[in-house]
């Protein structure tokens, strides 16, 4: 039997006007200082600690600005679930942190510098770091504050930074570690370079789309009497690095070519013609020019081959100083180069055609810049072995992903992996642990800095300039934010694994493949067991936000504007269980706010109607389960379900519908039907007390309910209720849990009925401008045997409250329908109300005849204008969809007011 609640604290009045910023701000502050959000508030503070770790890291954000909206978005849910698992009683750890970004930040300290006339070449190394650290440091504050903004509630005392001293040591051990196992190896590759940040970037890094171009086809010349070779490329810069020409072995067209060599069409060096199955004879001439040094088809074809690696492009894309390179070429930047060469071509007679052509080109995702493919020493995670670690866990059920259709893209990328290449050619970052011996070339790879060779223990060495790629550090976040490498570490041995990861599509392999191998590598274990993947904010039109297209919105902005808790419920409402992209529509900010308005005003008629005329408040009584009015034990079936249903959508990650189930029952449920049912019973000494522990006892909960979703509203209005809990905070009460024995589905669906007929009715009396407070008679056919019996219980009495009746009548049959009465439609009912005691029927039915005549002329206008095809052509489109919309305005308005007139007779 539910209790109102433990009634010893007086209840005190809400202010009119739900005023957000005060209380966040108040409430924030008094949370962090009492350490709500550590792990052990839950253990030493909750009335019923499951003593269960729950565990989240944050996917921490680059110290690179501000925070946007897929970070609100992100953040949101992480909190949803932490706040729920908080009051869930399980003993909840929220890990924050920031990640230092290498080539975004040092990017943006790169244009500061520039901006101020200098560069980080020449500040050198040591202190462009110490400017960076500059930056890092007022850019973390900016992030911290703009989450607290959002009413995140991680524990801030264990705040961590993926370049911080246990995350550094995380990675040295890490790196010493997959040195040691060979997983980790330096080689000469083909790597994708940018030259705008002078780095190797790894495969996922480039973005590619198909650009307009062009197909160079190039005249080799061959022996006199054997056929011509004419070979196309997209890049006739790379001409100068060809080291051979490559044809099918059974394409009988070259097969008396195969083996020789021939002077090349520039350079004039001898280059060979080889024969590979890699060539489709059947794509274009059949010949291909091999460049190892600047394709990755071609590096591979020249390992078989034993071919030379010949490099004519330099690190800023630039045609390198080679003797066999004509003069006036060498220098030029590639694409200057490639103009410069095509001349060349056509003045030799050696261009045999150049047609336009769509090529697929990659593009740097930092910079933008096109990729260079480009033979480099670079250092590579050999990664096909610690996939097959992450699929067999993913075979095991030991992780999945929610929604369920994102396993096949985490399967694609596990199934096509490549060997990763790691290392960045810049400074900041993770230094690369690795020592090379002047003396006897051999490399040293250490945990900690070495003094000598450990080969030859020389001293004359020197550590690796690059920086480890920062998705290194971010793989191993899971495990160094708790600990490791020391296993025995308490937030380690407690909180790792971790429970559930939040995160974007967009980074499924970026991160969430990373970390699952990092994971098996260093722990043997999955880092976390559920995967919960959204989708990606977008604008109204689909669009994703960005600052060239001046879509973008600021979160803290519309928070300030909105309120926090607004905000949180706008964005969680739209998200979809199937993790589609979201549209971020006009209006939802809006209607956040006014849901906060609602649900502040039922707190304050709640609050205000728990004083009795003694000055006494709510007694300490427990619902009396025997005098309950048929509303009471509606409100108390629906507010059970809703808890069942939200405990559901909590546990399977649907947050939208969540968000939807919380607004429809404290909107429609509890604010206007039951408070509104309450007024009756609350002036009646008889029936007073047990609606005010009812109306207390649903408020509470509910504010429980929406405590994860909506925390500093639920936390204001629960601190003014009369009760004296063991726990000072909302957020450290238990989560309702569902009493089945007052879920009543018949009762539901029979009060669920009668309410439906108030609406038809307030909708008739509106429809005809009656009074709110005129009575009004009613008669209703209730053909269905069930809906009958279900408006023949207490349907009339119920109504009562809502819409004063003069008379009521209730039919299973009519004869004859009531005459000049407005008609309703409800189920399979109909709802009749008789107009003319309260409306002069002639009088009426000319007014909406009237009515009708001008809308008909304004029909015929628009269908004038509609029609004429000259203004058709020339109107604006905006101006063509406001006439259409129009127009079916009109259409609509028309019918309704014919139907209005046949019901007047």
């Amino acid at each position: 039997m539910p209790s109102s609640t433990e009634s010893a604290k007086t209840t005190t009045e809400l202010n009119k006007h739900y005023e957000p910023a005060t209380i966040e701000a108040k409430w924030y502050q008094q949370w962090e200082n009492t350490g709500l959000f550590t792990p052990e508030a839950v253990t030493e503070k909750h009335p019923a600690p499951t003593g269960n770790p729950f565990s989240i890291v944050i996917p921490p954000p680059n110290v690179t600005g501000n925070l946007h909206m897929g970070h609100a978005l992100d953040n949101t849910l992480q909190d949803i679930l932490i706040r729920w698992h908080r009051m869930m009683g399980d003993t909840t750890l929220w890990m924050p942190g920031t990640d230092h970004a290498g080539i975004a930040t040092q990017n943006i300290v790169e244009r500061q510098l520039q901006a101020e006339g200098t560069s980080g070449s020449e500040l050198g190394r040591d202190k462009f770091i110490e400017r960076t650290w500059n930056w890092v440091d007022k850019c973390q504050g900016n992030i911290t504050g703009q989450l607290r903004k959002l009413g995140v509630s991680p524990d801030w005392s264990r705040q961590r930074f993926t370049l911080d001293d246990g995350c550094s040591d995380a990675v040295r051990e890490a790196f010493f570690q997959l040195y040691e196992k060979g997983l980790l190896y330096r080689g000469e590759y083909i790597v994708n370079w940018d030259p705008a940040t002078q780095s190797a970037i790894s495969d996922i890094e480039v973005e590619y789309s198909d650009e307009a171009s062009h197909l160079w086809h190039v005249r080799f010349p061959t022996p006199e009497g054997q056929p011509e070779l004419v070979i196309a490329t997209t890049r006739p810069e790379t001409l100068y690095g060809d080291v051979a020409v490559a044809v099918h072995p059974k394409d009988d067209r070259y097969t008396s070519l195969i083996g020789q060599t021939i002077p090349h069409p520039l350079t004039g060096r001898d280059i060979p013609i080889i024969a590979d199955d890699y060539v489709d004879p059947d794509f274009g001439t059949g010949c291909l020019k091999i460049t190892p040094a600047h394709d990755p088809n071609d590096f591979d074809i020249g390992k078989r081959h034993n071919l030379e690696n010949l490099v004519v492009l330099d690190e800023y894309g630039c045609v390198k100083d080679l003797d066999f390179i004509p003069e006036h070429i060498r220098g030029m930047d590639r694409f200057e180069a490639r103009t410069a060469t095509e001349k060349l071509l056509k003045d030799k007679n050696l261009l045999a055609k150049k047609e336009e052509h769509n090529n697929r080109v990659g593009r740097a995702q930092r910079s933008g810049a096109i990729v260079e493919p480009l033979l480099s020493k670079q250092w590579f995670v050999s990664t096909k072995p610690l996939a097959e670690q992450c699929l067999q866990s993913l075979e095991n059920s030991e992780i999945k992903f929610v929604p369920e259709r994102w396993t096949k893209d985490y399967l694609r990328w596990m199934n096509n992996i490549q060997d990763w290449c790691v290392s960045r050619q810049l400074w900041w970052g993770h230094r690369i642990p690795a020592w090379y011996c002047a003396d006897c070339d051999q490399i040293t790879v250490a945990k900690t800095d070495p003094t000598e060779c450990q080969h030859c223990q020389s001293a004359n060495i020197k550590q690796d300039p690059d920086v480890l790629d920062t998705w290194f550090s971010s793989g191993l976040w899971p495990f160094s934010t708790m600990g490791w490498p020391n296993t025995d570490a308490a937030d380690f041995k407690t909180f790792y694994p971790t429970s559930t990861l939040v995160t974007g599509f967009d980074i499924i392999f970026f991160w969430v493949a990373r970390m699952t191998m990092f994971g098996h590598a260093f722990t043997e274990q999955t880092p976390f067991d559920t995967v919960y993947i959204h989708g990606l904010i977008r604008d109204e039109k689909g669009q994703k936000m960005s600052k060239s297209k001046g879509n973008t919105i600021d979160p803290v902005e519309s928070i300030e504007k909105y309120g926090c808790d607004a905000f949180r419920w706008s964005l969680t409402s739209l998200i979809t269980y199937g993790g589609q992209d979201i549209k971020l529509v006009p209006g939802v900010m809006e209607q956040g706010r006014l849901f906060t308005n609602k649900l502040w005003n039922a707190a304050r008629f709640t609050l205000m109607n728990l004083h009795n005329d003694d000055g006494t408040t709510v007694d300490n009584q427990p619902i009396d389960m025997d005098r309950l009015q048929p509303m009471d034990r509606w409100i108390l079936s629906r507010y059970n379900t809703t808890v069942a249903t939200a405990n559901q959508y909590m546990a399977e990650y649907k947050f939208g519908e969540l968000a939807t189930l919380l607004y429809e029952f404290t909107w429609n449920a509890f604010c206007d039907w039951y408070v509104e049912a309450a007024k009756a019973p609350l002036r009646d000494d008889a029936t007073r007390a047990n609606t005010q522990r009812v109306l207390l006892h649903v408020l509470e909960g509910t504010l429980r309910l929406m405590q994860p979703l909506m925390p500093f509203i639920s936390e204001e209005i629960w601190q003014q209720l009369p009760h004296t809990p063991t726990h000072a905070n909302i957020s450290l009460a238990a989560y309702p849990q569902a009493d089945s024995s007052l879920i009543d589905e018949t009762l539901e669906t029979r009060i669920s009925l009668t309410l439906d007929v108030v609406r038809a009715l307030r909708n008739i009396k509106q429809q005809y401008a009656v009074s709110p407070r005129q009575g009004i008679k009613v008669v209703i056919e209730a053909t269905d045997t069930t809906e009958y019996d279900a408006l023949n219980t207490e349907a009339k009495d119920l109504i009562n409250l809502f819409v004063p009746l003069d008379s009521w009548q209730l039919h299973s049959h009519l004869t004859e329908t009531p005459k000049q009465a407005a008609v309703n439609v409800v189920g399979q009912c109909r709802v009749f109300v008789p107009l003319a005691d309260f409306l002069d029927i002639d009088q009426e039915k000319e007014r909406l005849a009237k009515k009708l005549d001008d809308l008909a002329k304004e029909q015929d206008k628009l269908f004038t204008m509609m029609g004429n095809h000259e203004f058709m052509a020339r109107a604006p489109q905006a101006v063509v969809d406001k006439n259409k919309a129009r127009l079916d305005e009109v259409n609509q308005q028309a019918a309704a007011l014919k139907e209005q007139l046949e019901s007047l007779g």
